[in-house]
Protein backbone atom coordinates (compact mmCIF):
# COMPACT_ATOMS: atom_id res chain seq x y z
CA UNK A 1 0.00 0.00 0.00
CA UNK A 2 1.26 3.44 -0.93
CA UNK A 3 2.49 5.65 1.91
CA UNK A 4 0.51 8.86 1.91
CA UNK A 5 0.56 12.34 3.41
CA UNK A 6 -2.48 14.36 4.41
CA UNK A 7 -3.08 17.98 5.32
CA UNK A 8 -5.74 20.62 5.63
CA UNK A 9 -5.48 23.27 2.93
CA UNK A 10 -7.41 26.32 1.76
CA UNK A 11 -8.83 26.71 -1.73
CA UNK A 12 -9.32 30.35 -2.69
CA UNK A 13 -12.45 31.33 -4.59
CA UNK A 14 -12.26 35.12 -4.73
CA UNK A 15 -12.61 36.32 -1.14
CA UNK A 16 -13.81 32.92 0.07
CA UNK A 17 -11.25 30.53 1.58
CA UNK A 18 -12.63 27.00 1.31
CA UNK A 19 -11.25 24.51 3.82
CA UNK A 20 -10.29 21.23 2.17
CA UNK A 21 -8.73 17.91 3.12
CA UNK A 22 -5.87 16.89 0.83
CA UNK A 23 -4.30 13.44 0.59
CA UNK A 24 -1.54 12.38 -1.78
CA UNK A 25 1.09 9.68 -2.23
CA UNK A 26 4.31 10.49 -0.42
CA UNK A 27 7.40 11.14 -2.46
CA UNK A 28 8.04 12.60 -5.87
CA UNK A 29 5.85 11.81 -8.83
CA UNK A 30 3.02 12.99 -11.06
CA UNK A 31 -0.43 11.64 -10.21
CA UNK A 32 -3.99 11.94 -11.52
CA UNK A 33 -6.34 13.89 -9.27
CA UNK A 34 -9.79 13.30 -7.80
CA UNK A 35 -12.27 15.61 -6.05
CA UNK A 36 -14.25 13.94 -3.26
CA UNK A 37 -17.61 15.56 -2.49
CA UNK A 38 -19.08 15.14 0.98
CA UNK A 39 -22.46 13.91 2.17
CA UNK A 40 -24.72 16.27 4.14
CA UNK A 41 -22.60 15.35 7.19
CA UNK A 42 -19.65 17.47 6.08
CA UNK A 43 -16.00 16.55 5.56
CA UNK A 44 -16.16 14.02 8.36
CA UNK A 45 -14.08 10.94 9.15
CA UNK A 46 -15.73 8.84 6.44
CA UNK A 47 -15.04 11.41 3.72
CA UNK A 48 -11.46 11.80 4.93
CA UNK A 49 -11.08 8.02 4.84
CA UNK A 50 -12.32 7.87 1.23
CA UNK A 51 -9.91 10.68 0.32
CA UNK A 52 -7.05 8.74 1.89
CA UNK A 53 -8.06 5.54 0.07
CA UNK A 54 -7.65 7.35 -3.23
CA UNK A 55 -4.20 8.56 -2.22
CA UNK A 56 -3.26 4.99 -1.30
CA UNK A 57 -4.42 3.96 -4.78
CA UNK A 58 -2.10 6.49 -6.42
CA UNK A 59 -4.24 9.62 -6.75
CA UNK A 60 -4.04 13.13 -5.37
CA UNK A 61 -7.44 13.53 -3.70
CA UNK A 62 -9.09 16.59 -2.21
CA UNK A 63 -12.34 16.98 -0.29
CA UNK A 64 -13.50 20.62 -0.26
CA UNK A 65 -16.00 21.78 2.36
CA UNK A 66 -19.06 22.50 0.23
CA UNK A 67 -20.78 24.08 3.25
CA UNK A 68 -17.96 26.61 3.73
CA UNK A 69 -20.25 29.56 2.99
CA UNK A 70 -22.81 28.38 5.55
CA UNK A 71 -20.99 26.49 8.29
CA UNK A 72 -17.19 26.57 8.30
CA UNK A 73 -15.69 23.47 9.90
CA UNK A 74 -18.97 21.52 9.81
CA UNK A 75 -18.40 17.79 10.26
CA UNK A 76 -20.73 15.48 12.17
CA UNK A 77 -21.42 11.81 12.67
CA UNK A 78 -24.39 9.76 11.51
CA UNK A 79 -26.91 10.84 14.12
CA UNK A 80 -30.45 12.19 13.70
CA UNK A 81 -29.22 15.56 14.96
CA UNK A 82 -26.34 15.63 12.49
CA UNK A 83 -28.65 14.65 9.66
CA UNK A 84 -31.13 17.40 10.52
CA UNK A 85 -28.39 20.03 10.67
CA UNK A 86 -26.77 18.83 7.46
CA UNK A 87 -30.06 18.88 5.60
CA UNK A 88 -30.71 22.42 6.82
CA UNK A 89 -27.44 23.56 5.26
CA UNK A 90 -28.10 21.54 2.10
CA UNK A 91 -31.36 23.45 1.59
CA UNK A 92 -29.38 26.73 1.56
CA UNK A 93 -26.87 25.74 -1.12
CA UNK A 94 -27.05 27.03 -4.68
CA UNK A 95 -25.91 25.21 -7.80
CA UNK A 96 -24.05 28.26 -9.09
CA UNK A 97 -22.03 28.60 -5.87
CA UNK A 98 -21.31 24.87 -5.67
CA UNK A 99 -20.02 24.87 -9.24
CA UNK A 100 -17.94 27.97 -8.59
CA UNK A 101 -16.35 26.39 -5.53
CA UNK A 102 -15.63 23.16 -7.42
CA UNK A 103 -14.12 25.11 -10.33
CA UNK A 104 -11.81 26.80 -7.81
CA UNK A 105 -10.92 23.35 -6.45
CA UNK A 106 -9.96 22.31 -9.99
CA UNK A 107 -7.73 25.39 -10.28
CA UNK A 108 -6.13 24.55 -6.94
CA UNK A 109 -5.37 20.98 -8.02
CA UNK A 110 -3.75 22.15 -11.23
CA UNK A 111 -1.58 24.54 -9.22
CA UNK A 112 0.07 21.54 -7.53
CA UNK A 113 3.21 20.38 -9.37
CA UNK A 114 2.42 16.73 -8.54
CA UNK A 115 -0.94 16.78 -10.37
CA UNK A 116 -1.02 15.22 -13.81
CA UNK A 117 -2.14 17.75 -16.47
CA UNK A 118 -5.55 17.17 -18.05
CA UNK A 119 -8.86 15.98 -16.76
CA UNK A 120 -9.73 15.35 -13.13
CA UNK A 121 -12.01 12.76 -11.55
CA UNK A 122 -14.93 13.52 -9.26
CA UNK A 123 -16.84 11.36 -6.78
CA UNK A 124 -19.69 12.30 -4.47
CA UNK A 125 -21.98 10.59 -1.98
CA UNK A 126 -25.53 11.35 -0.84
CA UNK A 127 -26.04 15.08 -1.46
CA UNK A 128 -22.50 14.98 -2.83
CA UNK A 129 -23.71 12.44 -5.37
CA UNK A 130 -26.12 15.04 -6.69
CA UNK A 131 -23.41 17.71 -6.62
CA UNK A 132 -21.05 15.34 -8.47
CA UNK A 133 -23.61 15.08 -11.29
CA UNK A 134 -23.56 18.89 -11.43
CA UNK A 135 -19.75 18.90 -11.33
CA UNK A 136 -19.67 16.54 -14.31
CA UNK A 137 -20.77 19.53 -16.43
CA UNK A 138 -17.50 21.36 -15.70
CA UNK A 139 -15.09 21.10 -18.65
CA UNK A 140 -12.20 19.99 -16.41
CA UNK A 141 -14.03 16.94 -15.05
CA UNK A 142 -13.19 13.89 -17.15
CA UNK A 143 -14.80 11.11 -15.07
CA UNK A 144 -17.52 11.21 -12.41
CA UNK A 145 -18.79 8.67 -9.90
CA UNK A 146 -22.16 9.67 -8.42
CA UNK A 147 -23.32 7.63 -5.42
CA UNK A 148 -27.03 7.71 -4.48
CA UNK A 149 -27.54 11.36 -5.38
CA UNK A 150 -31.15 12.14 -4.49
CA UNK A 151 -33.16 14.69 -6.44
CA UNK A 152 -31.12 14.70 -9.67
CA UNK A 153 -34.29 14.11 -11.69
CA UNK A 154 -36.54 16.47 -9.72
CA UNK A 155 -34.64 19.53 -8.46
CA UNK A 156 -31.40 21.48 -8.35
CA UNK A 157 -29.74 23.20 -5.37
CA UNK A 158 -31.16 26.68 -4.92
CA UNK A 159 -34.09 26.09 -7.26
CA UNK A 160 -34.57 26.02 -11.00
CA UNK A 161 -34.77 23.27 -13.56
CA UNK A 162 -33.74 19.82 -12.31
CA UNK A 163 -30.05 19.00 -12.53
CA UNK A 164 -30.97 16.21 -14.96
CA UNK A 165 -31.68 18.92 -17.58
CA UNK A 166 -27.95 19.70 -17.63
CA UNK A 167 -27.01 16.19 -18.75
CA UNK A 168 -26.14 17.37 -22.26
CA UNK A 169 -23.34 19.50 -20.74
CA UNK A 170 -21.47 16.44 -19.39
CA UNK A 171 -18.28 16.02 -21.40
CA UNK A 172 -16.64 13.06 -19.70
CA UNK A 173 -17.75 9.61 -18.49
CA UNK A 174 -20.28 9.22 -15.68
CA UNK A 175 -20.90 6.19 -13.47
CA UNK A 176 -23.91 6.31 -11.13
CA UNK A 177 -24.52 3.92 -8.22
CA UNK A 178 -27.88 3.27 -6.58
CA UNK A 179 -29.34 0.91 -4.00
CA UNK A 180 -32.57 -0.70 -5.13
CA UNK A 181 -34.01 -0.27 -1.62
CA UNK A 182 -33.17 3.44 -1.35
CA UNK A 183 -36.26 5.21 0.05
CA UNK A 184 -34.95 8.59 -1.13
CA UNK A 185 -34.52 7.64 -4.80
CA UNK A 186 -37.44 5.83 -6.46
CA UNK A 187 -36.34 3.38 -9.16
CA UNK A 188 -38.31 5.33 -11.75
CA UNK A 189 -35.99 8.28 -11.12
CA UNK A 190 -32.97 6.06 -11.73
CA UNK A 191 -34.59 5.03 -15.01
CA UNK A 192 -35.13 8.71 -15.90
CA UNK A 193 -31.44 9.42 -15.30
CA UNK A 194 -30.37 6.45 -17.40
CA UNK A 195 -32.74 7.41 -20.22
CA UNK A 196 -31.44 10.99 -20.31
CA UNK A 197 -27.80 9.87 -20.33
CA UNK A 198 -28.62 7.59 -23.27
CA UNK A 199 -30.58 10.30 -25.07
CA UNK A 200 -27.71 12.78 -24.76
CA UNK A 201 -25.19 10.10 -25.77
CA UNK A 202 -23.11 10.54 -22.63
CA UNK A 203 -20.54 7.85 -21.90
CA UNK A 204 -22.02 6.22 -18.79
CA UNK A 205 -22.91 3.18 -16.74
CA UNK A 206 -25.64 2.82 -14.12
CA UNK A 207 -25.19 0.28 -11.32
CA UNK A 208 -28.09 -0.93 -9.18
CA UNK A 209 -27.52 -2.98 -6.05
CA UNK A 210 -30.21 -5.33 -4.81
CA UNK A 211 -30.83 -5.25 -1.06
CA UNK A 212 -28.94 -1.96 -0.67
CA UNK A 213 -30.44 1.27 0.62
CA UNK A 214 -29.20 4.84 0.90
CA UNK A 215 -25.61 5.19 2.09
CA UNK A 216 -24.59 1.60 1.31
CA UNK A 217 -20.98 2.61 0.59
CA UNK A 218 -20.37 4.14 4.04
CA UNK A 219 -19.13 1.67 6.66
CA UNK A 220 -20.22 4.06 9.42
CA UNK A 221 -23.90 3.97 8.44
CA UNK A 222 -26.48 1.29 9.26
CA UNK A 223 -27.18 0.93 5.53
CA UNK A 224 -23.62 -0.23 4.82
CA UNK A 225 -23.48 -3.25 2.53
CA UNK A 226 -19.97 -4.62 2.31
CA UNK A 227 -20.32 -6.59 -0.93
CA UNK A 228 -21.99 -3.71 -2.77
CA UNK A 229 -19.47 -1.21 -1.41
CA UNK A 230 -16.49 -3.31 -2.48
CA UNK A 231 -17.92 -3.92 -5.93
CA UNK A 232 -18.65 -0.21 -6.40
CA UNK A 233 -15.15 0.76 -5.26
CA UNK A 234 -13.59 -1.53 -7.84
CA UNK A 235 -15.79 -0.04 -10.54
CA UNK A 236 -14.76 3.49 -9.51
CA UNK A 237 -11.07 2.55 -9.64
CA UNK A 238 -11.63 1.01 -13.09
CA UNK A 239 -13.35 4.20 -14.26
CA UNK A 240 -10.61 6.51 -13.03
CA UNK A 241 -7.70 4.31 -14.15
CA UNK A 242 -9.12 4.11 -17.67
CA UNK A 243 -9.92 7.80 -18.08
CA UNK A 244 -7.51 9.91 -15.99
Amino acid sequence: MTTIQTQSVQVQNGDLAIEAYLAMPQGEGIYPAVIVIQEVFGVNEHIKDVTERFAQAGYIAIAPAIYQRLAPGFAVGYTPEGLAQGREYKEQTKASELLSDLQSTLHYLHSLPQVKPGGVGCIGFCFGGHVAYLAATLPGIQATASFYGAGIATLTPGGGEPTLRRTSEIQGTLYAFFGEEDPLIPLEQVEQIEAELQKQQISHQIFRYAGAGHGFFCDQRPDYREAAAQDAWQKVLQLFSSTL
